[in-house]
């Protein structure tokens, strides 16, 4: 049977994950921030679909490249001098070998790429625990099945002079009336006693928001801003006991004033919702503050001199919520940072956990039932598949809840490729942890299978193949004829990319495991299709396939794929016969229906006309003898105590006529 096991799925598989044979035992209590630094942290799946060059993670050996070990020794604070130097290093979001936005490609079509002007790298301290903000290992937002073939762009044949104008930036700032800024020494060039107080003066200086849609405007002002939060990161990262009480509300203050702000519903200019899989986000034009705003709060609270018992007084619950709406930012690069940041706070603030997973799954009960967008669902699941990766066991019913009434239904928005392998990911923990909610995430992922959308089918085939990997076989026999009903139906799909990721799972050598296990339940089910399909298909590729398939079944149990085939071709046999009795059914019905509609016809045509349209009622001797039945019936079971029977109604009504 080996030789039905080879793997020949499209879809590139996580050398990391997790499989039935050698799956780890995951029921400890860490949480995300509290992980050796020589452990690779939870591996969810990429969030992006080009490769990124992160100048962050450079240093990182090959092997360790998305977790979250220690860098290099190679990194040294003083690069941090040199981050103004443009193009001094690659972009983060440059992707290699991708084709443009206005490249056709006829499969495998990527969404549209983002083409930035090159950032500095953040460079963290010596004996930085974690990477940032990359250590998560997180699945790209926006990362597609490769099996998903998109045509070629239409806009390929759209003169360059029709193109539609870019839409505005989405974040209103509030910006400063008062924007001249003076140069400050620097921390090494005042007494230690100073520093403090210079510390404080540079903060203000930061508290200053500048427009960024006038490029020529403020430049030395927005130059002096920018140094002094590259000036405050180097002091926070590489001095010890220098964070000061007075400093934890001076640092949140400007953290809130330089990135909360309102970020409106985009829309593109015709008026037209925007689609965040055909439009190019549109990046923040005050990223060189903001980015270096995010990595200095990011090393302040990880410092080892940050005390969480202060801090608490200022990251509080309306900071998490503010926190949380800047998920919706169009620009990754702010969702990544944000993914990083909301992490953190995670890990360290243990009286806000509850609150902040209370908190996202209010943002996805909005996006599930009311809006059906936003744009850091991705993000917000990466963050999730951490934490329910440090669930311990036994799982609490909170969190079964959350998997039913949360996760599941995020498989029905129309925009689930933007997620959907963080979703899957955030699924398969769930049942690793606990397999017996096996039965409720397979029922639910029928529940919510797609009946037109050929492209959300093959994700929830990529995904029902993932749960199989960790599918325990007594708990495979629960699901199995329901489970199979719709591979069936994926089987004898028309759309050759359904059919040909359903036939995919023969090539899963556990799938074929439990397969023979129940082939007495499963080839009943599976064989019409498979053998309908092995000539009748148009896709040439699929008669090979299920030609596969159904000898598998017949090497496993050759006197039932007999028995089948033989039930099969009498079916087909008999197929005329049921017709015409079917046929002959539905004629009786319908002769009966006329029928009844001619006496109620002739019914009405000889009952007097009674004023203001009050039917007269039938006299006790012309009374329905199964009415009369019915009413005795209700009569023995003194339901009507203290009314009058049926006789004693009618002789009311009649001496009420009367009158």
């Amino acid at each position: 049977m080996k030789r039905f096991s080879q793997r020949v799925l499209s879809r590139g598989k996580d050398p990391n994950k997790s499989s039935k044979k050698n799956k780890d035992s995951k029921d400890g209590t860490a949480s995300p921030s509290s992980r050796d630094s020589n452990q690779s942290p939870v591996l969810t799946p990429s969030s992006s679909t080009s490769t990124l060059n992160d100048p962050r993670n450079k240093p990182l050996p090959q092997n360790n490249a998305g977790h979250g070990g220690e860098h290099g020794s190679g990194s040294q604070p003083s690069n941090l001098s040199n981050v103004t130097q443009a193009g001094s290093t690659p972009d983060r979001f440059a992707t290699g070998g991708a084709s443009s936005p206005n490249g056709g490609s006829a499969s495998s079509r990527l969404p549209p790429t983002v083409v930035i002007s090159p950032t500095p790298g953040h460079v963290p301290p010596p004996g930085a625990a974690e990477t940032m903000p990359h250590d998560l290992a997180p699945p790209k937002a926006g990362q597609k099945s490769l099996l998903i073939h998109r045509g070629i762009d239409n806009r390929d044949a759209i003169p360059e002079g029709l193109r539609t104008p870019k839409r505005q930036h989405s974040s209103r700032f509030d910006i400063s009336a008062h924007r001249e800024l003076e140069k400050l020494p620097g921390f090494h060039e005042v007494p230690p006693n100073r520093r403090q107080e210079l510390f404080m003066q540079k903060i203000d200086q930061c508290n200053v928001i500048f427009d960024f849609n006038d490029a020529s405007g403020d430049m030395k002002s927005k130059e002096i801003k920018r140094l002094a939060l590259h000036e405050l990161l180097d002091y926070v990262a590489n001095n010890r006991q220098v964070i000061t009480e007075p400093m934890y509300p001076k640092v949140v203050d400007m953290f809130a004033k330089n990135l909360f702000r309102p970020i409106p519903p985009p829309m593109n200019p015709q008026g037209e919702a925007f689609d965040p899989e055909e439009d190019e986000p549109v990046l923040e034009v005050a990223w060189p503050h903001i980015q270096v705003v995010y990595e200095f709060f990011l090393r302040f609270i990880e410092s080892q001199d940050f005390n969480t018992n202060i801090a608490k007084a200022y990251i509080d619950h309306s900071f998490v919520l503010q926190l949380l709406e800047l998920f919706d930012s169009e620009d990754p690069r702010e969702r990544d940072f944000l993914k990083t940041t909301l992490h953190r706070i995670y890990g360290k603030f243990l009286n806000l956990r509850s609150f902040i997973r209370r908190s996202i799954n209010n943002v996805f009960f909005q996006f599930t039932y009311e809006t059906e967008r936003f744009n850091g669902i991705a993000e917000l699941l990466e963050i999730l598949g951490s934490i329910i990766n440090g669930f311990a066991l036994p799982l609490k019913e909170e969190h079964k809840i959350f998997l039913t009434r949360v996760l599941l239904p995020l498989h029905k928005p129309k925009s689930l490729s933007m997620y959907h392998p963080q979703l899957a990911y955030c699924i398969v923990q769930f049942l690793e942890k606990d397999a017996s909610l096996t039965e409720d995430v397979v029922l639910g992922l029928l529940r919510y299978w797609p009946k037109v959308n050929s492209t959300k089918e093959v994700m929830f085939l990529n995904e029902v193949e993932d749960i199989f990997e960790v599918m325990d076989p007594a708990e495979f026999a629960k699901v199995q004829e329901p489970l199979f009903h719709q591979l069936a139906k994926s089987v004898a799909s028309p759309h050759f990319q359904v059919a040909e990721r359903a036939l995919y799972f023969w090539n899963n050598e556990y799938f074929c495991n439990l397969v023979s296990d129940n082939v007495e339940i499963i080839l009943p089910i599976m064989f019409a299709p498979l053998y309908e399909n092995s000539k009748g298909h148009w896709n040439r590729t699929i008669h090979g396939m299920v030609y596969n398939a159904m000898k598998l079944f017949m090497e496993i149990n050759p006197q039932l794929f007999d028995d089948c085939s033989h039930d099969y071709t009498e079916q087909q046999n008999s197929a005329a016969a049921r017709e015409a009795l079917r046929e002959r059914k539905w004629a009786a019905l319908s002769e009966k229906a006329n029928q009844q509609r001619e006496s109620n016809g002739n019914g009405t045509a000889e009952a007097p006309s009674v004023q203001n349209h009050v039917n007269p009622m039938p006299r006790v001797d012309e009374v329905d003898p199964q009415t009369e039945d019915n009413s005795k019936r209700l009569d023995s079971l003194k339901l009507q105590d203290g009314r009058p029977n049926l006789h004693e109604r009618q002789e009311s009504v009649g001496s009420t006529r009367s009158r």
